[in-house]
């Protein structure tokens, strides 16, 4: 289920509100499934290879064939914070105050996991998890230009076509322009059209898709802008990427543990701490992503901030 229908289960409205708060703070978080995963992660077999299949005549035998299948493993880590909430702050400013400084923290928080989720790489970083550009090589890495170029919309289209039953595009403000751009110049056009989510946001959808936007993480930078090398790994320094993602079950999901019991993000107010004049809530979630299918993400890159192409 998502963060949003968690949110109806949540064993108190203080939990139900900062899980609310998950969603309303990032696109990614709002559209990903989570799965409850028992004990310290997850074990799985990713479908590489599909078993052999074919027509036989009479008195003969199928020819004998078996499918491959890759073990994956994915842990959970732990994440979350401490809210604290000076205590003459609330004096001077009333109980109310606490939950605005609260919810500033949840918010935070859902900007550094999804900024994990585009950016994680576990080599860097142990104690968290590896995020789509690490995890996404071969033939799921579609290069719009090896040198970097402008998007293409003829390669964004073939990103969609290598991943298998796609929900969502995922990229950046700047990109999500660049296919402003294309509409609004008749020899590239593109199909694009708009609705509202859940919170009344504008969404924009590309053949289809919903487009999803990693915007800034929670120290205010930009996740996803022209700052990647291009596909040959000289050329150019100043490229971004588009990613498609299929946000289905056993395809490529969030997961979560359980916090005394209770999966999903786990609400615990403190109370004022002995050591410091403050008032403390702790927010726990044991969580990660798991890439189910070989075919369920890719990734287009090599984009330059150039007008599109057709």
């Amino acid at each position: 289920m998502t963060l949003l229908e968690a949110a109806k289960l949540a064993p108190s409205i203080a939990t139900a509100t900062i899980i609310e708060e998950y969603a309303a703070s990032s696109d990614i978080l709002r559209a990903i499934p989570f799965e409850n995963v028992a004990g310290t992660g997850k074990h799985y077999n990713r479908e590489d290879k599909l078993p052999g299949v074919g027509f036989r005549g009479i008195n003969e035998a199928y020819k004998e064939s078996v499918g491959v299948v890759n073990p994956q493993s994915e842990a959970l880590k732990i994440f979350g914070g401490d809210l604290d909430v000076d205590r003459a702050i609330i004096d001077m400013q009333g109980e109310q105050v606490r939950s605005v400084h609260e919810m500033m923290k949840v918010k935070a928080l859902a900007l550094s996991w999804t900024y994990n989720f585009i950016k994680g790489d576990s080599s860097i970083d142990s104690r968290g998890f590896d995020g789509l550009q690490v995890r996404l090589t071969g033939s799921q890495l579609i290069s719009n230009n090896d040198a970097g170029g402008p998007l293409s919309l003829e390669k964004l289209d073939a990103l969609i076509d290598q991943v298998d039953t796609p929900t969502h595009l995922i990229m950046g403000k700047s990109a999500r322009r660049k296919l402003n751009q294309a509409i609004r110049n008749r020899t590239v056009s593109g199909d694009v059209d708009f609705s509202q989510d859940e919170f009344g946001n504008r969404v924009m959808s590309y053949n289809g898709l919903p487009i999803l936007i990693a915007d800034y993480d929670n120290n205010g930078n930009t996740i996803m802008d022209f700052t990647e090398t291009s596909p040959d790994g000289t050329s150019s320094t100043q490229c971004q990427s588009i990613y498609c993602v299929c946000f289905k079950e056993m395809m490529l999901n969030g997961i979560q543990g359980a916090v005394d019991g209770v999966y999903g993000v786990s609400s615990r107010d403190l109370g004022e701490l002995e050591t410091k004049p403050v008032f403390r809530t702790r927010v726990d979630w044991y969580t990660a992503i798991a890439c189910y299918h070989g075919r369920a993400a890719g990734r287009l890159y090599g984009i330059t901030n150039a007008p599109p192409i057709s």
